[in-house]
């Protein structure tokens, strides 16, 4: 054993003396070929196929700026291992620009593509610094990775993983959405790399004792631009007060910012801007082919469930903009049952569940709804071939990260954007931004309405009516909140025939738009918006609306000609210049789920009065009021006079009060009986309640006695009828309170007397 032991201590005794020989030749290797400060490593010559690699013959160190092999850096041989485990082998643009003055403890702006290879861009660095700083468990947090959402901080920890699985780093999950805090709050001191969102991490840093972060090495930024917005800036604010300013600071997202004053706030230090597309021609990945089309408000679902349909064999990318309208489209579809599995994601979802839908998408074919808590940083593994965004993204950044979201790395990927026809200021703003987008319509053969599957539906589920409402809402304050007015205008939306289009009965009370309304008139169909401070919304079904009945008709309509071998060939998308035979307009093909007034009737308080004209029999006309007056010559009045109509008038005013007198003599009359009827019920349910809880009582027939107190008790006595002789036992029932006390005596007295005389 003590041998053994002797051993294990030499052989750890080595390993360290090794890896301290390792580490001073990394930081010799980096010191001597360090990249000036403002160059792009991008611009260098690469290295010669098989060149020497380290330190040469004559002492001095390869060249690791413009490297495009992993293997080329001055990195650990933990890390290389880790990469070689992972088959990461060259690498890509942004980490050949980044790693030489990431590595160096430069701070980083870096601004990429989506999909190219970021995260190495920022592990890499993370492992060495705290490799060469030989960082252990009694040292603390030495770095903190911040993601603005859980999905993507759970993504970056699985390759923090991989890469850095021959390391011996703690590092930990801290993300939102989860229960076992307290045990986190156990643990925390303990982690060396912490990959966390910003509201967990503010909450450890308040809540758990002993939390130090006060020697930081490396703070990370992923998707910088969406941490530093508003929505992140209280928290954001609060976490770098916290942190140590001596520390490496790396920024990394598709759009990055150069505000200086968000840059001031996070204390970097002459930072190196890494953007190695912003010379590119196109702001995008290059084997992505983008798609725009003009959709009318009231059409969208119909254009998105006709694109479902036509593309049964593919990975589908659904973008909306709010959680409600994800779960309505996500419940409505499914029970339409388009032919393929629907899976959707917003940010309402408990995290287990987020995870289980993202692992699921990742591995299955199928349609996922979603709102933009997908649209950054995560990797659904290529398994996206179509992004569909159904609304418009609120600015140019955000459509590119909604888009990068396919078509990642080598792989391609195509993504269609649906643009109404107030919002077409956006595809200018897309294309000056160096996107390659293209215009095309929509093949109307092909197009199916679900309007009137839909408000049957929501005939038959009360639930699928208010989510409906609900969306409906939620998309209209979506877009009353943007702050691009150029694109985004509430006021120019048809809201009414949109209501109708998701099958809604009627169209619900807006309250938000009461102030914007007020004095302004819509534009385009007359919307039927009734404004007040309430939130009740109606939901009467109106005249005429789809029957449950009508479902299955319905479907097998929708059946017909719709099948993929039927319409192989004819896609449902053509370009700007194709146009299908006999083609119709969207609006004019899809009939409307309920009429509408298109004009509503306006009284003018200026027109002519008595104008009313008033035949005979003979067809002779009489005069204004002839018939009230009932003259039998109407020739001999031309006009009534005033008290003639006064009159008339008070007995119109009579009659209605006593109507209204009996109206509401009546209204009483069945509220009472409403009220009564309530009652009896109350009273028979209460009955019905105590039986059931005799019939339940089991026990001794004493303990059924104790529950019976509240019937009377019964007094027993002896009839002399029969002159004595004949005695007979006759149950009755005395009320003792209403006989007085010398009747209560008597009785008391003849009760004694039979029980003496039934003695032996």
């Amino acid at each position: 054993m003590r041998m053994s032991k002797s051993k294990s201590k030499e052989r750890k005794k080595q390993v360290r003396n090794v890896e301290q020989e390792e580490i001073k030749l990394l930081n010799e290797w980096i010191e001597s070929q360090k990249p000036d400060s403002g160059s792009n490593p991008l611009a260098l010559p690469a290295l010669p196929e098989k060149s020497p690699i380290g330190r040469l013959q004559d002492g001095s160190f390869s060249r690791y700026a413009g490297s495009t092999k992993f293997r080329e850096l001055p990195i650990s041989k933990k890390t290389m291992d880790g990469l070689k485990k992972s088959k990461f082998v060259s690498m890509t643009e942004i980490q050949r620009a980044s790693l030489p003055h990431s590595l160096c403890g430069r701070d980083i702006l870096g601004a990429a593509k989506t999909g190219s290879g970021k995260t190495l861009a920022f592990v890499i660095p993370i492992l060495e610094k705290l490799h060469r700083e030989r960082w252990g468990l009694q040292d603390g947090v030495g770095s903190i990775i911040i993601s603005p959402t859980r999905e993507l901080a759970g993504q970056l920890f699985d390759v923090l993983k991989e890469v850095g699985k021959f390391h011996n780093f703690s590092a930990g999950l801290l993300i939102g959405g989860r229960k076992d805090v307290d045990s986190e709050k156990e643990s925390v001191n303990q982690l060396n790399i912490l990959v966390c969102t910003p509201g967990r991490l503010l909450q450890h840093m308040d809540e758990t004792p002993n939390f130090d972060c006060s020697q930081l090495q490396v703070l990370v930024l992923d998707e910088a631009d969406r941490i530093l917005d508003v929505g992140f800036k209280k928290s954001l604010n609060a976490i770098i007060s916290q942190l140590p300013k001596h520390r490496q600071t790396l920024l990394f997202s598709a759009t990055q910012t150069k505000s200086v004053q968000d840059l001031a706030r996070l204390s970097l230090k002459d930072p190196e801007y890494v953007s190695v597309h912003e010379k590119s021609e196109t702001a995008t990945p290059n084997r992505l082919q983008q798609t725009a089309m003009t959709v009318p408000l009231e059409q969208k679902l119909d254009v998105l469930w006709s694109f479902i349909k036509s593309h049964l064999n593919s990975n589908i990318l659904v973008f909306l903009s709010s959680c409600k309208q994800v779960r309505f489209v996500y419940e409505a579809f499914k029970k339409l049952h388009p032919g393929i599995p629907l899976k959707c994601l917003h940010g309402r979802m408990k995290q287990g569940k987020r995870m289980i839908i993202y692992s699921q998408f990742c591995e299955q074919r199928s349609v996922l709804f979603s709102t933009d808590v997908a649209a950054r940083g995560l990797d659904f593994n290529k398994a996206v071939d179509w992004v569909v965004q159904v609304d418009c993204p609120e600015d140019v950044a955000s459509y590119i990260h909604r888009v990068g979201r396919t078509a990642r790395y080598q792989s391609g990927g195509r993504s269609v954007l649906f643009l109404l026809p107030s919002e077409a200021k956006m595809l200018e703003k897309l294309q000056e931004a160096k996107v390659p987008i293209q215009f095309i319509k929509a093949n109307t053969k092909r197009l199916l309405s679900v309007s009137g599957l839909l408000s049957a539906l929501l005939v038959k589920d009360e639930d699928l009516q208010k989510l409906a409402i609900r969306a409906f809402i939620t998309y209209l304050r979506s877009i009353h909140i943007q702050k691009d007015k150029e694109v985004f205008d509430v006021l120019k939306l048809p809201i009414d025939v949109y209501s109708a289009s998701l099958g809604l009965p009627m169209t619900p009370k807006i309250r938000f738009l009461n102030q914007k309304l007020k004095g302004k008139k819509m534009s385009g169909k007359t919307p039927l918006i009734e404004l007040d401070n309430s939130d009740k919304v109606n939901t009467e079904p109106a005249a005429g609306r789809f029957k449950e009945e009508n479902l299955e008709e319905e479907n097998e309509k929708l059946d017909i000609g719709d099948s993929v071998e039927e319409n192989a060939g004819k896609g449902f998308l053509l370009s700007k210049d194709t146009e299908p035979e006999g083609e119709a307009s969207l609006s004019d093909l899809v009939p409307s789920t309920r009429v509408l007034k298109k004009k509503k009737l306006k009284i003018n308080i200026h027109r002519p009065v008595g104008t009313r004209v008033v035949f005979d029999e003979e067809g002779i006309s009489l005069p204004p009021l002839a018939r009230v007056a009932g003259a039998k010559n109407v020739d001999s009045f031309s006009l009534l006079n005033q008290g003639q109509k006064e009159e008339f008038y008070r007995k119109a005013r009579e009659e209605l009060m006593l109507a209204d007198k009996d109206d509401k003599l009546l209204d009483r009359q069945r509220r009472r009986e409403k009220r009564t009827k309530e009652k009896m019920k109350r009273k028979k349910h209460a009955q019905e309640e105590d039986a059931n809880d005799d019939e339940d009582v089991s026990g001794s027939d004493e303990d059924k006695m104790s529950d019976r107190k509240h019937k009377r008790s019964k007094i027993y006595f002896d009839s002399d009828s029969d002159g004595g002789e004949t005695r007979e036992k006759t149950e009755n029932v005395v009320n003792t309170n209403s006989i007085s006390l010398a009747e209560q005596e008597v009785l008391a007295l003849k009760l004694l007397g039979s029980m003496h005389s039934q003695d032996p």
